[in-house]
């Protein structure tokens, strides 16, 4: 055989001229996003959390790169999402807040996923777990770029069920009580009804089951799999195997599954021979709804929670990991946001940027370790319908005066009841977060070329994006999807 090879690469009428081997080509790697809901800046035990355990997480965190200046697009579920998949700030794509069942909105299917990006270069794509961005067709994950999915059109809170866990009996009085029943749709189709906390305590393992048969079922193409679980948002609840093993409570136990969770899709890769080729990217959507107490996270000494724009609600963990292109066991505190995502992965995989514009920066020059590697340089906090609350530039963060979102007047509540969550005055506020991250000390006095240099960059966003808190209308906003049924 290996003679009649060379023989035929031998050229008759030269006799001289031998062929050139070409190697086959490298396959195309895969990817995997791993989303958290709610899960807080400190609680993996690789970021302080505990006492509860997290091994996978930690394990992962050994062998990629772990980030300390991580913001998620923006501290609220539905528009972080939109952030993550389209590379956009949210209030560009007319996404805000959490939309709710029968949302009059939903992400424009004229907007171009990672989903859809990696589909033009032959990636089979699949997605488990919460979606948030549409709850009926044509504005769910299929719609958007997905082969297969499995999970909640929206959060799991917004069902017809009490704190306690009882259905409620009257839905004259309250909108919580007027929710439809909560769905769990597989494809296009609603598959059962989420309707005890029973149920809810199956939703962490049909995910992670989901998502390793994709894993599977698409070992020998390459693929895309995008697992948003729908917890530790509340209700929180654990499956059988988990409850009381972590001694933490229901939130120890919960992020004790989780982290088992994570530690499945790996073994998954790892038993398919897919783990060296493979992008895995751990995040969380925003920071912990801390007014839930003991059913909620921590944000590691970080300023507020959930819902705002300070260090608690938009910073969050990330770990990517990569192996043989990530440097093992490396940390980086440079900037770096879920909008930055998707020109990455584009990065990797060779794919097309999508035609409108976006806002993200590809950050695979700081996950290939290049040396002073600094993509992002700044980052800008839009919250609410289009409100700029903050710019970072740097270890600067300049607040805006806006109505703030406080977890500390108020007592939390315990077991899953919440506690009062008002709104406050936020002054204009300079912070040095390389020395201040909890974001208490006031140095615009200090640094007044500082809050003049800030000031001039959210100026060029008002341009562009708007600022509805000083009545600026942006240029370059796009619509979101209309829902019409």
């Amino acid at each position: 055989m290996i003679r009649h090879f060379l023989a035929l690469c031998l050229l008759a009428a030269t006799g001289a001229a031998i062929c050139s081997f070409i190697p086959p080509k490298a396959p195309k790697p895969n990817v995997v996003i791993i989303f958290m809901d709610d899960m807080g800046y400190g609680d993996p035990a690789c970021f302080g959390g505990g006492p509860y355990q997290t091994p996978n997480l930690d394990r992962m965190a050994a062998q990629g790169m772990r980030f300390t200046n991580f913001y998620a697009a923006q501290a609220v579920c539905s528009a972080s999402r939109a952030g993550l998949l389209t590379g956009c700030y949210p209030n560009r794509i007319g996404i805000a807040g959490a939309l709710s069942p029968n949302s009059k909105i939903a992400l424009s299917n004229e907007e171009e996923t990672i989903a859809e990006i990696l589909k033009d270069q032959g990636y089979v794509t699949g997605m488990a777990g919460k979606w948030h961005l549409g709850a009926k067709p044509p504005f769910l994950p299929q719609q958007n770029g997905f082969d297969t999915y499995l999970g909640l059109p929206y959060s799991n809170d917004m069902w017809p069920v009490h704190y306690d866990g009882k259905p409620y009996a009257d839905t004259s009085r309250n909108n919580r009580r007027n929710y439809p029943p909560l769905p769990l749709i597989e494809g296009s189709e609603t598959k059962r009804i989420i309707s005890t906390l029973e149920d809810q305590a199956e939703l962490t393992s049909l995910y992670t089951e989901k998502a390793c048969n994709f894993i599977r079922e698409n070992k020998n193409k390459p693929f895309f799999l995008y697992l948003a679980h729908s917890m530790p948002h509340v209700p929180i609840a654990v499956s059988g195997k988990f409850r009381g093993t972590s001694g933490d409570g229901l939130f120890g136990d919960l992020m004790q599954e989780l982290d088992e969770s994570i530690g499945q899709v790996m073994k998954t890769l790892e038993e398919n021979g897919l783990s060296k080729n493979t992008l895995v990217i751990f995040t969380s959507d925003n920071g912990p709804w801390l007014n839930y107490g003991n059913h909620a996270g921590n944000t590691a000494g970080l300023r507020e929670g959930k819902g705002t724009s300070y260090e608690g609600g938009q910073r969050v963990p990330c770990i990517m990991k990569w192996p043989g292109h990530i440097p093992a066991g490396t940390v980086t505190s440079k900037v770096a946001s879920a909008i930055d995502v998707l020109p990455t992965v584009a990065a990797v995989c060779g794919a097309k940027l999508p035609k409108k514009k976006i806002d993200g920066i590809s950050i695979l020059p700081l996950l290939n370790g290049e040396k002073n590697a600094n993509p992002r340089d700044h980052f800008v906090y839009y919250y609410g319908p289009n409100q700029l609350e903050a710019v970072r530039k740097g270890n600067y963060k300049l607040v805006f005066p806006h109505k703030a979102r406080t977890y500390k007047l108020n007592l939390p509540g315990y077991d899953g009841f919440p506690g009062a969550q008002p709104n406050i005055d936020a002054p204009l506020a300079l912070y040095d977060l390389s020395s201040d991250p909890g974001e208490t000390l006031d140095v615009q006095a200090k640094f007044p070329e500082v809050v003049k240099d800030l000031e001039a960059l959210a100026d060029t966003y008002r341009k562009t994006l708007g600022d509805a808190l000083t009545n600026v209308k942006g240029t370059e906003n796009r619509e979101p999807g209309k829902v019409t049924e």
